[in-house]
């Protein structure tokens, strides 16, 4: 494992597709170290072992996002067939076809960053979940604050109502 991958560079690969985080056939190769075809060839060659869950190609308004999002309008320009996307089941399931050692690599390395991603994930989730809570209690207070602040704003106001005297008087007949 002398040739590790930075997990920062498979994170940079992985895209939201669908609702799913996905890989593209086209970095998957350059990972794996075989061309695009060759890994296109290996997965037509076993469908049966990609079901939808695992794999799915791209349609035009899906392909030209990615393209957009990775910042070249060239990738794949002369492209003839739509890219693949893997989910992480997918990927794993690559490794046992694409049969090598670089392949065995590259694929502990990228079941790593899903493993990171969906741990950042599960974390904001969380934090948004405190975020949430913060924000209820904050406005719960707000509402209570607002109903102290009233209640003052009357006591106030009968303060500087003039009051009629009550008491003795010394010089006054009744």
């Amino acid at each position: 494992m002398k040739d590790l991958i930075p997990i920062e560079r498979i994170e940079n690969k992985i895209y939201l597709i669908r609702g799913q985080k996905v890989m593209i056939d086209k970095d998957l190769a350059e990972l794996y170290e075989v061309a695009t075809k060759q890994l296109k060839r290996q997965v037509n060659r076993n469908k049966k072992r990609f079901p939808e869950d695992f794999m799915f190609q791209l349609n035009k308004k899906e392909y030209s996002n990615i393209r957009y999002q990775i910042g070249t309008l060239r990738w794949g320009q002369h492209a003839k067939y739509l890219p693949y996307a893997f989910t992480e089941q997918g990927v794993a399931m690559l490794s046992s076809i694409l049969n090598s050692e670089k392949a065995v690599e590259v694929n502990i390395q990228i079941m790593r960053a899903f493993v990171k991603l969906r741990k950042v994930l599960a974390t904001n989730r969380d934090l948004t979940y405190l975020f949430k809570e913060l924000k209820h209690k904050v406005d719960r207070h707000d509402t209570e604050i607002g109903l102290i602040i009233r209640a003052i704003e009357k006591m106030i106001a009968a303060d500087n109502k003039p009051r009629r005297k009550i008491g003795f008087v010394v010089g006054t007949r009744v």
